[in-house]
This record gives C-alpha cells, sequence and structure tokens, in this order.
C-alpha cells in the first residue's frame, strides 16, 4: 500500500461523482467527451480546493518582498560579526523584522501540499489507464475509460508513436500545449513577478532557464503519459495561467517588475 492510495482514492471519488452526475444529465458514459468533461471536473474540484493556499503563498511572498531590504541591510551591518552576542542580536532582530511585516515560515507549504496531490493523480490515471480499478473508480469505469477516445485516439494509449499520423497529432497537440501554455506563464507572468534583486548572478541565470526547462520537461513527459493525463495537464495549464494572470495584473510582488509596471500604469 502507497502512501499515496488514500490522495488517489480520494480523486477517484471526485472522478466517478463527475461521471455519474454527467451521465445522469444525459451525456454517453462510453463517450470520450465525457471523460474529457471528468477530467476537466478533476482540475476544477483540485484547483478550487487549493485555492487558500495559493492565495497564502501569495501574501507569503508580499511580506517576504516587504521585508527583504530590512533583512539585507541587517545582514549587511552583522557581516563578520560572529561573536555570541553579535548573532543572538542578529537572530532577535531578523525575527523582529519578520513578525513586523507578517513573513511566515510556512511560505514553502502550498508547494509541499500540492506535489503529493499531482503525484496521486498521476498515479491515479496511470493505474486507470492500465485497466487497474482505484476505489470508486470500479471496473465497469475503468473498461468505460479505457474504450473512450479523443479523435480516435485512446485516452489511455501513451506516447508520441502509435496508430498513424492522427495518434501522433493528438498526442503531440496536448503535449506541446501544455508545454507552450507553461512557458507563456513561467515568462510572462510568473517571471516578471519575482523579485531578483541581491540574489546571485547564478540564480539569476537559473531563474530565466526555468520557464524553458519546465516547457521541455513537459514536452518529453508527454511521450511516457496516458493522453487522459495530458488532458489534465491542458486543463491545468488554463487554470494556473488564468490564475497567475489575475496575481500578475491585481496583486503584484512588491519590488517586482510586475509591480512597477502596474505603479507606472496607474500614475499616467
Amino acid at each position: 500500500m502507497s502512501v499515496l492510495d488514500p490522495l488517489s482514492h480520494a480523486l477517484a471519488v471526485v472522478v466517478a461523482a463527475a461521471h455519474t452526475g454527467l451521465t445522469s444529465l444525459g451525456a454517453d458514459p462510453a463517450s470520450g467527451t465525457t471523460w474529457l468533461l471528468c477530467v476537466a471536473a478533476v482540475v476544477a474540484v483540485v484547483r478550487v480546493a487549493l485555492l487558500p493556499l495559493a492565495v497564502h503563498g501569495v501574501r507569503a511572498a508580499h511580506a517576504a518582498a516587504r521585508a527583504r531590504p530590512q533583512l539585507h541591510a541587517l545582514t549587511r551591518r552583522h557581516r563578520n560579526r560572529t561573536d555570541p552576542d553579535s548573532v543572538r542580536a542578529f537572530l532577535d532582530e531578523r525575527r523582529r523584522i519578520s513578525a513586523e511585516h507578517g513573513v511566515s515560515r510556512w511560505g514553502f507549504l502550498p508547494l509541499v501540499v500540492q506535489l503529493p496531490i499531482w503525484l496521486a493523480l498521476y498515479h491515479l490515471l496511470a493505474a486507470v489507464a492500465g485497466g487497474v480499478p482505484v476505489g470508486a473508480m470500479d471496473a465497469g469505469l475503468v473498461a468505460s475509460l479505457g474504450a473512450a477516445t479523443l479523435l480516435g485516439v485512446p485516452l489511455a494509449e501513451r506516447g508520441y508513436l502509435g496508430a498513424g499520423w492522427t495518434h501522433l497529432a493528438v498526442v503531440a497537440g496536448l503535449a506541446c500545449t501544455a508545454a507552450a501554455l507553461t512557458y507563456v506563464t513561467q515568462r510572462y507572468l510568473v517571471a516578471p513577478n519575482t523579485v531578483l534583486s541581491d540574489l546571485p548572478d547564478a540564480a539569476v541565470r537559473i531563474h530565466h532557464l526555468v520557464p524553458a526547462m519546465s516547457a521541455l520537461g513537459l514536452a518529453a513527459a508527454g511521450g511516457f503519459v496516458p493522453v487522459a493525463l495530458l488532458v489534465y495537464w491542458l486543463c491545468n495549464a488554463i487554470w494556473t495561467l488564468g490564475q497567475s494572470a489575475v496575481v500578475w495584473r491585481w496583486f503584484p510582488t512588491p519590488g517586482s517588475p510586475a509591480a512597477a509596471r502596474r505603479t507606472g500604469a496607474g500614475a499616467r
């Protein structure tokens, strides 16, 4: 039994409930469209459930950005001071500044919580696409998903190479579109909303490479996962793009290029 099993079973309930709801409204239970909507429903449920963590992450980034100038000044003042009294004074002042600006020690929490959810969903869809029932996704639903297709390509299929050009076009289209949206989100929405001042040059260079590396990684992984998971990645990328655009436009991080752009636009 995996530690991810409880999450996988919870996500299986969401998928099964979405399928039941859609079929009760008259949708074909074995239709590819029905299953695509089920995957989209999972994205919506998971991302709505994670919205409080997303809000926490934005607030944590804002608090850290507001505190950064004072913390850097504090570090410069205490540079080369290694005696116990100086170290103790440094730590006390650092805690005071962090508390004043509301800097959370749990700023990493959104990523830590989201990671097992993504892994559990991968295991769920991979298992179901392989014909293995998982919790509420019983043998009947697994067989239904296994028979569902997107433009003639089974949702349980994997890899870029399959039954002809249509298979390649569908898989590559899903993977490359998700990769392109990820690149746009990272390059034009997340990067401008990040404060890079006072970071080492190596860290800045790595940060600039993240959008391309994320997109390339996603495109490469697209050749190894079920088509159903590619649909999830695409829906998730669309949600992330929209959510990041809202943060970039209305809640930019203080001191970031996005904040400077908003301030300049307001001045005009």
